[in-house]
C-alpha cells in the first residue's frame, strides 16, 4: 500500500490528542500520500494548546498539504461550514472519515433531553450531514469514500452510556442504507468498530480490568484502528461497502 493515496484528500473529523484514533488515522495517510483537511474542537479535543501545531508540523514533514480548522459539531451548520472550507482550499475531495465523537456517562437518574441532543447532535447527525454534503459537493470529483468509526454499541450493552450508544447506533443503520443511496455515484459507505482503544483514557486499573477481555492478549492501539481505515480507503476495498467492520482483537 505504499503511497496508494497518493495525491488524494481526505476529510478527518475529531482530530485530537496525538495519541488518539484521529491522529493515528492522519498520520497512516500521510504515509501512504494523502493530502488533509482536519478539524477538532479544542475545547473538547484537545488536552494542550501545543498538541495542533506538533501534529501539523508532523504530517507536513511527511510530506502532506495539511489545514485544520477548529470546529464544532454540535453546530448544525458546521458540515456545510466544514466542506465549504475544505472546496475553498481543494478543488477536489476523495475521503470522507467520520470521526468525532461526544461521550458524557449518564444513567436514569442524571440523563435528560440536553444530553441526548448533545449527543445526537455530534455522533448521529453530524457525520450523516457531512457525509450527504460530501458527495452532494464531490460526486463526479474524485469522492469515493465514506468512513465512520462506531463502537460496538450494537453488541451488547453500555452501562453509564445511554445517549452514546443510543446515538452512535444511529451510523451502523445509517452505513448500510447511504452505502445503496450513493453507490452509483462511486461512493463506498463503510464504518469501522475498534473495541476498547487506549488513547490514553485508560487508567492502569481500567487497563487490567479489560485486558482479559482480548482474545489477541493486548489492549487496542491507535493505529489498529488506522490500518483498518486506511485499507478501507484504497483500492483494495473497492468492493466493500454498507459493513460495519469489527476490529476488535477478540474483544469480548
Amino acid at each position: 500500500m505504499e503511497k496508494s493515496l497518493q495525491g488524494q484528500v481526505a476529510i478527518v473529523t475529531g482530530v485530537s490528542r496525538s495519541q488518539g484514533i484521529g491522529a493515528s488515522i492522519c498520520r497512516k495517510l500521510a504515509r501512504l500520500g494523502s493530502h488533509l483537511f482536519l478539524t477538532g474542537w479544542p475545547e473538547y479535543d484537545w488536552p494542550s494548546d501545543s498538541e495542533p501545531e506538533r501534529l501539523l508540523r508532523d504530517l507536513r514533514d511527511a510530506g502532506s498539504e495539511v489545514e485544520w480548522m477548529p470546529l464544532d459539531l454540535s453546530l448544525s451548520e458546521s458540515p456545510v461550514t466544514l466542506l465549504e472550507a475544505v472546496s475553498s482550499r481543494f478543488d477536489r475531495a476523495h475521503i470522507m472519515i467520520n470521526n468525532a465523537c461526544f461521550w458524557r456517562a449518564d444513567s436514569i437518574a442524571t440523563l435528560d433531553a440536553a444530553s441526548l441532543d448533545r449527543h445526537y447532535a455530534v455522533n448521529a447527525r453530524a457525520p450523516i450531514l457531512l457525509s450527504v454534503e460530501f458527495v452532494r459537493r464531490f460526486a463526479g470529483k474524485g469522492a469515493r469514500r465514506i468512513i465512520s468509526m462506531t463502537s460496538g454499541q450494537m453488541l451488547g450493552p453500555m452501562p453509564g452510556s445511554i445517549a452514546y450508544a443510543a446515538s452512535k447506533a444511529a451510523l451502523d443503520a445509517f452505513t448500510i442504507t447511504f452505502a445503496d443511496e450513493v453507490g452509483r455515484h462511486g461512493v463506498t459507505v463503510n464504518a469501522v468498530d475498534p473495541g476498547p482503544t487506549d488513547t490514553g483514557w485508560m487508567t492502569e486499573e481500567k487497563q487490567q480490568e479489560l485486558l482479559p477481555r482480548y482474545s489477541l492478549g493486548r489492549l487496542g492501539k491507535p493505529e489498529d484502528a488506522a490500518r483498518l481505515v486506511a485499507f478501507l480507503a484504497s483500492s483494495e476495498a473497492d468492493w466493500i461497502t454498507g459493513q460495519t467492520i469489527r476490529s476488535r482483537g477478540g474483544f469480548c
